[in-house]
C-alpha cells in the first residue's frame, strides 16, 4: 500500500510519541508498504521553527531517508487540485496534502478532526 503521512504523524514517529497509535505504527513500520513525506511537511516543519514554534533537529532530509521514506514533491496539479476542495478546512498545509493525496491516489494517514471530514482515502 501506498501512504502519505501528516505533518504530525511524521513528527510524532520521529520522536516516538504515545499520542501514535499501534495501529498507525504497524503500517509506517510495515516494509511492505511505501510512505511518502511531502515537500508540504518539511515546508511547514521549516516555517514554523523559523518561527520558534517547533523544535525539530536540523536533519529532516537525512531523519526522512533513515526512515526509509519516499518524498513527494509539489506539483501544478496538486496545487491546482486545492481549488476542488470544499471550505471545510482553511490550514492551507493541510489542504495542499489532501490534494496530493487524492491527485496521487495515497492514503493519507491523520489524526486531524477536519482532514477526516474530506472525501479521501484516511487511515487514522
Amino acid at each position: 500500500m501506498h501512504y502519505l503521512i501528516d505533518t504530525h504523524i511524521f513528527l510524532w514517529w520521529i520522536d516516538n510519541n504515545k499520542k501514535l497509535s499501534e495501529k498507525i505504527k504497524s503500517v509506517i513500520a510495515n516494509p511492505s508498504n511505501i510512505i511518502f513525506v511531502s515537500s508540504v511537511t518539511t515546508w511547514e516543519i521549516t516555517i514554523k521553527k523559523s518561527l520558534g514554534k517547533l523544535e525539530v533537529p536540523d536533519n529532516i532530509i537525512e531523519i526522512i531517508e533513515e526512515c526509509g521514506f519516499e518524498t513527494l514533491s509539489i506539483s501544478p496539479i496538486h496545487t491546482l487540485g486545492i481549488e476542488n476542495l470544499p471550505d471545510i478546512h482553511d490550514d492551507p498545509f493541510d489542504r495542499l496534502l489532501i490534494s496530493q493525496a487524492i491527485c496521487e491516489d495515497l492514503i493519507l494517514i491523520t489524526n486531524d478532526q477536519y482532514i477526516k471530514q474530506y472525501d479521501l482515502k484516511l487511515l487514522s
